[in-house]
């Protein structure tokens, strides 16, 4: 299984979870190309933090993958969720 899919069911398995929302965020940045923290994943378990950098991985070698659509729409959605349940 690919990065990009174990990350998409983290975050919808785990939604409102730091794990999910650092995840989400990194998703989000890489897709708007926007500033990420990086230091934040330091925050992550070590199976979360090595499926981060796979994910930074694939996303180089092919940033338009299919399912990350999908992706980008669970961690859209888990950060909404996780802002409105505050």
């Amino acid at each position: 299984m690919n990065a990009v899919i174990e990350i998409r069911k983290i975050i919808q398995d785990h939604v409102g979870s730091a794990k999910a929302k650092t995840l989400s965020a990194l998703v989000l940045a890489l897709e708007n190309e926007d500033p990420f923290d990086v230091s934040s994943l330091y925050q992550l378990d070590f199976d979360a933090f090595e499926l981060a950098l796979s994910l930074l991985k694939e996303w180089r070698l092919d940033r338009y993958y299919s399912n990350n659509a999908k992706l980008i729409q669970a961690s859209s959605e888990a950060l909404t969720n996780s802002s409105v349940t505050k």
